[in-house]
């Protein structure tokens, strides 16, 4: 990070100055150090959403929404799709570098052999109700994994730290299989260290004990791809809220256990499932020029799930790549003529030839297929957004790790815009 030019800022009415570096990153675009500006002019700044506000410096993942480009470590993510695998990228996204085999073989060791979780923390989940969405669960089991793995909480030891991201990337495939196990009332499925990490979660999800379970390797492979693509997102709602979190110095479980929750929210993690939703309400492919008619009607509160991105100002890379991987798989388990991927594509198809999408540069993203690839693998629609936190956990943990280990850290504080009632006397009730 260099200083590369400064900026002259004058208040107009005292004609007081102040002088405003632009921090240059290696990629994207340069960032004014606005810190200057209450210290001298006594104003803060204003950015709801935090649209063009860098809250931290990163070395983790670069998004370019306007060329459709996303690198994990600098490493595009469709050659990582293509040619890795997501305990591979986990290892990228932790250690910065991409593995030896000697390196890559001991961290799958490590995590293959630390999946199972304490036994009480598996009977936490007859205390929920047989419906009770897994989200809620696996966010309640992890923030009490600190009560039960507190011999490595110290976030000021690189070795506790490093012993907490194997332990959360290993023990999430398992928290997420309980909640579903839980749901169906079915018996606990556990880890297999003979198994490599996708198939261990498939197995603990769909295997019962009165029969063998027989893996398709096509879905274990769809499911890996999955993960790889979802591992991290740069400054997302979730990561932030991880990172902000965190930034109190509270355990790292605390930590995540917020991130899994805000990923719940329907505008992040949970847009899967309403693009499932939304192919359902539609139909049949007759009723799509009916149904983007309602979309564009400003008094209609329909929406068009799956397209556009906060970021992505162009195709969605991740986007690009699962849409390939749909049809194979669909094809291989026998689910080839999928009346929701039809329906998906021909709706990608004219929605891309309709200037009212085109000019908005609304183009499908992650969420658009994701959600059709996890119900042809047979899981549930109140299980997607767990599969993303599963993914996310290895974004999640990286940014942790990266903030706590940062000598410059603060506490998350953002300010505000105050627009209530000035300061009042406060009246005895009898005369209100």
């Amino acid at each position: 990070m260099t200083t590369t030019k400064k900026f002259q800022i004058t208040n107009a009415a005292t004609g007081t100055s102040s002088e405003l570096e632009a921090l240059s990153p290696t990629l994207g675009s340069d960032v004014l150090n606005l810190a200057p500006l209450q210290k001298d002019q006594g104003v803060f700044t204003y950015d709801p959403g935090f649209m063009n506000t860098a809250a931290c410096e990163s070395k983790i993942t670069y998004i370019d929404g306007d060329k459709g480009v996303l690198l994990y470590r600098g490493y595009p993510v469709d050659q990582l799709a293509e040619k890795s695998s997501f305990l591979e990228v986990s290892y990228l996204l932790i250690y910065g570098e991409l593995p030896d085999k000697i390196q890559l073989d001991a961290f799958q060791n490590s995590i293959m052999r630390h999946t199972m979780i304490n036994e009480s923390l598996l009977r936490f989940y007859n205390g929920f109700h047989y419906d009770a969405h897994p989200m809620a669960q696996v966010s309640a089991v992890i923030a009490s994994m600190a009560a039960f793995y507190h011999d490595s909480l110290d976030i000021h030891n690189p070795r506790h730290r490093e012993i907490f991201a194997h332990r959360m990337i290993a023990k999430i495939p398992t928290i997420a299989a309980a909640a579903y196990k839980h749901s169906l009332g079915q018996p606990f499925i556990y880890p297999r260290n003979d198994l490599p990490y996708t198939a261990n979660l498939l197995n603990m999800f769909f295997a019962v004990p009165c029969e063998e379970f027989h893996l398709e390797p096509v879905a274990v492979q769809a499911l890996d791809l999955l993960l790889i693509l979802h591992a991290d997102h740069e400054q997302n709602a979730s990561t932030s809220t991880v990172r902000l979190a965190g930034s109190t110095g509270t355990n790292p479980y605390a930590a995540i256990s917020a991130g899994v929750a805000a990923l719940w929210g329907p505008a992040h993690g949970g847009a899967n499932e309403a693009v499932l939703a939304m192919l359902e309400e539609i139909g049949t492919v007759d009723n799509i020029p009916k149904f983007l008619a309602r979309v564009k009607d400003k008094q209609d509160n329909t929406r068009l799930m799956g397209f556009g991105h906060r970021v992505y100002k162009n195709f969605d890379p991740r986007a690009k790549i699962i849409r390939e991987t749909c049809h194979k798989v669909l094809t291989k388990l026998g689910r080839g003529d999928n009346p929701l991927l039809e329906l998906a594509l021909k709706l990608e198809e004219i929605a891309l030839h309709d200037d009212y999408f085109v000019s908005r540069k609304l183009y499908p993203n992650v969420d658009f297929y994701s959600g059709i690839i996890y119900s042809a693998l047979g899981i549930p629609r109140n299980m997607f957004t767990v599969m993303f936190a599963i993914a996310r956990t290895a974004g999640w943990v990286a940014h942790w790790q990266e903030m706590i280990a940062d000598p410059t850290m603060k506490i998350g504080r953002p300010r505000q815009l105050y627009t209530g009632p000035v300061q009042r006397d406060y009246a005895d009730i009898a005369s209100r």
